[in-house]
């Protein structure tokens, strides 16, 4: 039975993460090339600002009402109808620009995509926590350990999404362009989310938390959470949390832009790792897989705060590689950075996850995992996002570049300094929750 379990768990994850694998590391190519560059920071804000209150709203909806796992699929299914919906408009704009000659950039409407884009965003980003919170009461449902038998489990969502980002780098359309640099990532995406909504009807039902006891408005939109905060050092855990989701989507956004500019920067142009941007990007989600494993041992052995001190010095290393390096001799240091992700996102995000789940009452686990989301995607990333755009608007500039006789648009200029601008913030982050955190909590067990 626990093996049947666990086998459902892994549909279940790599369906998940394949939806946001499809778009989330290549997106910043498409938006370049359709003339959206300057505005990729909104993008990958949008989803930070809608963490600050749909994970929490959505939390509660299943706290008290439909359970994890129906609510995912809510979710899901609006997500995913929102996508298909995005990218089905941009592929009929790009046939209104093949006929008529007129540009994408000329013809694209922002408020329509953009629109179509949050929605979707605005019901996908509670799923992570949902999704989380589904696997943990599944496994507990049946006597089964969440920090031993989740980690390995959520190994494969990452497996899925590293599958879709192949799908996008090396399948083309007929002209020959990846998918990386097309509406087809949204539409794939869509398309896996749908599925998803299908399989969890599959699941097994988790029930909501019903009580007799008279809610106040705050419990009823997902603020009771924040009554954790009363404890000084979940507090501190919180804000350190959010201080580090600066950092979180800042590569997400910018990363295939970076290594793709190297295309019409002379001497690199022909370069392999230029044109394979979301491949060479990719290893970080390999390396994600490896940094899962390690969990257990790394929570067992170090401790809360020792693993979140590895990963944001990781996140230092991180940032301070892909400055140094480009897709010639220094192809080394950006597979490098990609590897070193694997510590930084996981020994932070998931951890952080299992943290809350361990010290939360089970009345609020899942608006707890909303809260951290919050805290986290939400208000972290949202600054993080803004401040990066800002950062490489300053440094970069988009320019039009004809290769192999096509137009291509790439953001060119002082690349080096903005991820060393990143870098900076992530080492002064590490060493104040060096001295400010201390890991005092126990396992909740009511």
């Amino acid at each position: 039975m626990g093996k049947n379990i666990k086998l459902r768990l892994i549909v279940m994850n790599i369906l998940q993460w394949a939806v946001w694998g499809a778009y989330l590391t290549s997106m910043g190519n498409y938006l370049v090339q359709v003339g959206f560059g300057s505005r990729i920071g909104l993008f990958y804000a949008m989803q930070g600002i809608v963490s600050i209150f749909m994970p929490a709203l959505l939390g509660t909806l299943a706290d008290r009402k439909l359970g994890a796992v129906r609510t995912l699929a809510l979710c899901q299914g609006i997500a995913g109808a929102a996508m298909l919906g995005a990218g089905l408009y941009a592929a009929g704009i790009n046939a209104q620009a093949a006929a008529t000659g007129i540009p994408v950039a000329d013809l694209i409407s922002f408020p329509v995509f953009f629109g179509l884009y949050t929605v979707s965003v605005a019901f996908y980003m509670p799923t992570i926590a949902l999704s989380n919170s589904a696997a943990y009461g599944i496994l507990e449902q049946n006597g089964l350990d969440t920090v031993k038998d989740f980690p390995p489990i959520r190994v494969f969502g990452t497996i899925g999404f590293i599958a879709s980002m192949w799908i996008m780098n090396f399948c083309k359309t007929s002209a020959g362009v990846s998918f990386q640099e097309t509406y087809h990532q949204f539409i794939i995406s869509g398309a896996i989310g749908l599925t998803l909504v299908a399989y969890c009807f599959t699941l097994p039902k988790l029930s909501a938390v019903r009580s007799d006891e008279k809610k106040s408005f705050a419990d009823t939109i997902g603020l009771s959470a924040f009554k954790l905060m009363k404890d000084s050092q979940m507090a501190i855990f919180f804000i350190f949390s959010m201080l580090l989701g600066v950092a979180l989507q800042v590569t997400n956004g910018y990363a295939t832009p970076f290594i793709s500019h190297f295309q019409g920067v002379e001497g690199f142009t022909q370069s392999w790792g230029a044109r394979n941007a979301t491949f060479i990007y990719s290893i970080s989600q390999i390396a994600e897989t490896l940094g899962i494993l390690l969990i257990p041992f790394a929570m067992k052995k170090f401790g809360i705060k020792n693993v979140m001190l590895i990963a944001m010095f990781a996140w230092v290393l991180r940032f301070g590689l892909f400055g140094a390096g480009d897709t010639g001799s220094g192809v080394w240091m950006l597979i490098l950075s990609c590897i070193v992700y694997g510590v930084a996102f996981d020994f932070f995000n998931i951890s952080g996850s299992l943290y809350v789940n361990e010290n939360t009452p089970a009345s609020i686990k899942n608006s707890a995992q909303g809260l951290f989301m919050l805290m986290t995607n939400g208000i972290g990333a949202t600054l993080g996002t803004l401040s990066a755009q800002a950062i490489v608007n300053h440094f970069t500039t988009e320019e039009a570049i004809v290769i192999d006789g096509v137009t291509r648009f790439f953001r060119v200029g002082d690349w080096s300094t903005c991820w060393y601008i990143f870098a900076a913030y992530a080492l002064v982050v590490a060493i104040l929750f060096m001295f400010c955190f201390k890991d005092t909590r126990k396992r909740q067990t009511k």
